[in-house]
């Protein structure tokens, strides 16, 4: 389950649009942590991160008559609307970056089967978090996409205008490359 799946009831988001600042603030608080740690594994820096945690609580600010919700049992949860705001934000910073050249190279289409859970150092968030920021953005990006907020292939090509299979190396490459990271700091523990 995505951290950002926090139910937002309809008066709160109905306050929101009228203008009140206080309303406001409460969703900014109850999404401020999910959008900084989205935006810190795809930006690599606080930084960064807290641009992207700034712009995308803008966009929403002004954006929220644009977003008609799921009044009637269908359509997105605000929280995937918001969501999505963020993964575009960072990900538009990665591009104005032009830190792709250096991604890992994209290998064959014989990958190593993504279903295979994460080292088990990846429990201690700290070592994971050091490992992580090793990685090139755009390989960071896709493992942060698919593991932690459960993008797929198709859909993570499509946000980074990338091919499916550049998504599928990423992942299959970062993930052997983390497991290396992680491996001395598993020894020592």
């Amino acid at each position: 389950m995505s951290s950002f799946a926090i139910d937002v009831p309809e008066a709160l988001l109905a306050r929101v649009r009228a203008g009140d600042g206080a309303a406001f603030e409460q969703i900014y608080r109850c999404f401020e942590r999910p959008v900084f740690t989205l935006a810190i594994r795809i930006a690599g820096d606080r930084d960064g991160a807290t641009d992207v945690l700034q712009e995308t609580m803008l966009k929403v600010f002004t954006r929220i008559g644009d977003f008609r919700g799921h009044r009637d049992g269908s359509g997105t949860p605000f929280w995937g609307w918001l969501r999505q705001i963020a993964v575009n934000e960072a990900l538009m910073r990665l591009r104005s970056q032009r830190r792709h050249e250096h991604a890992l190279e994209p290998e064959d289409e014989h990958l190593v089967d993504e279903r295979i859970p994460p080292p088990p150092a990846a429990a201690d968030a700290a070592a994971l978090g050091r490992a992580l920021a090793q990685l090139p953005a755009p390989t960071r990006s896709v493992l942060w996409l698919y593991h932690a907020e459960g993008y797929t292939h198709e859909e993570i090509a499509a946000l980074m205008q990338r091919s499916t299979s550049f998504s599928k190396s990423q992942l299959a490459r970062g993930g052997r490359r983390l497991r290396q990271l992680l491996e001395p700091e598993q020894a020592h523990a």
